[in-house]
């Protein structure tokens, strides 16, 4: 299949800490982003989306700046060309305005479908931390 490659910036009003949180550990993902997230022994992360456990390594890690997770097929660990989603948070130095921004490499979905469903996501985030 081929993959498409989504990007979009969003604008948050919270500090980046604060952001962080719901963006690199289990139970800020939980709370907007799937309906379960597990760490399993490997530290591998298990996100359930309507009942189906998808599996992802944490690729990257960067400290109140980004977070990316590759996701993988339990079954043939060694796969290449990996889904995966990346978040980053940019400010702007001039008007110290926090932006995240999405990076979502995947297949199934047109741009279309993917706005409407990151706009839905991150509109819950923004309630939850209120900004």
């Amino acid at each position: 299949m081929v993959k498409n490659k989504f990007v979009a910036d969003y604008q948050i009003n919270a500090s980046k800490k604060i952001v962080f949180q719901y963006l690199s550990t289990a139970s800020g993902l939980e709370e907007w982003f799937a309906d379960e997230v597990k760490i399993n022994e490997d530290k591998n992360y298990i996100f359930n989306f309507d009942n189906e456990d998808h599996y992802a390594k944490l690729a990257s890690i960067r400290t109140n700046s980004h977070v990316k997770f590759e996701f993988y097929d339990p079954s043939n660990p060694e796969s290449s060309d990996n889904s995966f989603i990346e978040f980053k948070l940019e400010e702007n130095e001039l008007t110290q305005t926090l932006f995240l921004k999405v990076i979502d490499y995947s297949d199934g979905y047109d741009d279309e479908e993917l706005t409407a469903i990151w706009e839905g996501l991150i509109g819950t985030l923004k309630e939850i931390i209120g900004g």
